[in-house]
């Protein structure tokens, strides 16, 4: 049996908006609107459909693994665009990166408080 994530709604005030701000930190494209759903699909055939909401938005964590040159080139979109970072999911080290398992990673949020992360090696991994 194979099985795969396949998409994944992600709430947004402003699924424009929201999607944009991912897509373009990331360098992905957004879809064309689908429904009620604003797409950013993400290489490996996952699909994160923002969905406007009026109401109180749970942050939800969502982590990119990424090379270590897309990490620079996306860390280097992060500061450019002034958006805050810390080194943990707690925000408890702001403007530092960490290097766990010998690789790289940050973590930022997006306009709703979803906090997201990019990392260069799998939490677990070693090193």
């Amino acid at each position: 049996m194979t099985v795969q994530l396949n998409h994944t709604i992600v709430a947004a005030h402003d699924k424009h908006a929201s999607a944009r701000f991912l897509a373009d930190l990331l360098g992905l494209q957004v879809g064309p609107e689908f429904g009620p759903f604003v797409p950013v699909e993400i290489p490996g055939g996952v699909t994160l459909d923002y969905a406007d909401t009026s109401g109180t938005i749970t942050a939800q964590h969502y982590a990119f693994l990424v090379s270590e040159d897309d990490f620079d080139t996306i860390f280097g979109r992060i500061r450019q665009a002034g958006v805050t970072y810390w080194a943990d999911p707690y925000h408890s080290r702001e403007g530092e990166i960490n290097h766990l398992d010998g690789g790289r990673g940050a973590y930022f949020d997006d306009p709703n408080g979803h906090v997201l992360e990019i990392l260069t090696r799998p939490y677990g991994s070693g090193g």
